[in-house]
């Protein structure tokens, strides 16, 4: 499994850390390449790819690369929820309305597009904090 900077990496790893996860900490656009370049060197072995919007934004030309090739043991699964979340969470392009399942199918991959809705959780520690304390029965 690889998986992409921010988000990704944060739910493969809770979803259990295992030796065969590639984490890809930084290179924002190269983890459809990274799994690309695996799948074809390990054709015996099944890869997904799990990856946000702000990646897959930044390698749009590397679906069409992954299109030509259509690598039978690659998966690629995309998480987007509409921000560059490992950034400081500023809105992407797919925000804007960009379809990233038009764009990979129109360089050849099967796509199932499921919009399930996001939560975003707040950020703000104090509001957190008063209504966690509120919910158990103590006060701040």
């Amino acid at each position: 499994m690889i998986a992409s900077i921010g988000s990704p990496t944060y739910d493969v790893a809770a979803c259990g850390d295992n030796p065969r996860n590639f984490y890809i900490w930084s290179g924002l656009g190269c983890t459809p390449t990274v799994g690309l370049g695996l799948a074809l060197a390990q054709p015996d072995k099944r890869v997904l790819v799990v990856t946000g919007d702000g990646d897959v934004l930044m390698a749009l030309g590397s679906l069409a690369t992954i299109g030509v090739k259509q690598p039978k043991n690659l998966a690629i699964v995309c998480l987007d929820n509409g921000h560059y979340s490992a950034s400081g969470m500023q809105p992407s392009a797919t925000k804007a309305g960009v379809d990233l399942a038009e764009a990979a199918r129109a360089c050849k991959l099967r796509v199932e597009a499921d919009d399930q809705p996001r939560v975003i959780p707040s950020r703000d520690g104090v509001a957190i904090k008063h209504r966690f304390m509120q919910a158990i029965g103590t006060s701040a």
